[in-house]
């Protein structure tokens, strides 16, 4: 994967080992949720995209949990957040498999 255009999509400034660790982790949730041996050229963007995401779910190094908006209050104005469940590959797996399922592979056990 090319870590330069993953810093460059992402905007994040870690240390290489942070962009390593997240491509890695997206190719391996690719090759696992395909069942195939190497990532072909028509995923080399998706990913990317999904190496990405990775990086911008866990907020590597800033100390913060990630949350989301989970209460809303025009009157008044009230905006509660809520911490993201713990890291989950197969969450960001869930929006890419449509085109993930392009690929994927039917094994046996």
């Amino acid at each position: 994967m090319n870590i330069g255009m993953l810093k460059k999509i992402t905007g994040f400034s870690f240390c290489d080992d942070v962009y390593k660790f997240a491509a890695l982790s997206a190719e391996e949730a690719v090759l696992n949720y395909c069942n195939i041996d190497k990532i072909p050229d028509g995923l080399e963007n998706t990913t990317l995209k999904i190496a990405a995401d990775i990086l911008r779910r866990e907020q590597y190094g800033s100390g913060d949990v990630p949350v989301v908006v989970s209460n809303v209050k025009v009157g008044d104005t009230s905006t509660s957040f809520t911490p993201l469940s713990e890291s989950k590959t197969d969450e960001v797996i869930e929006k890419y498999k449509k085109i993930l399922n392009r690929y994927r592979r039917v094994t046996f056990v």
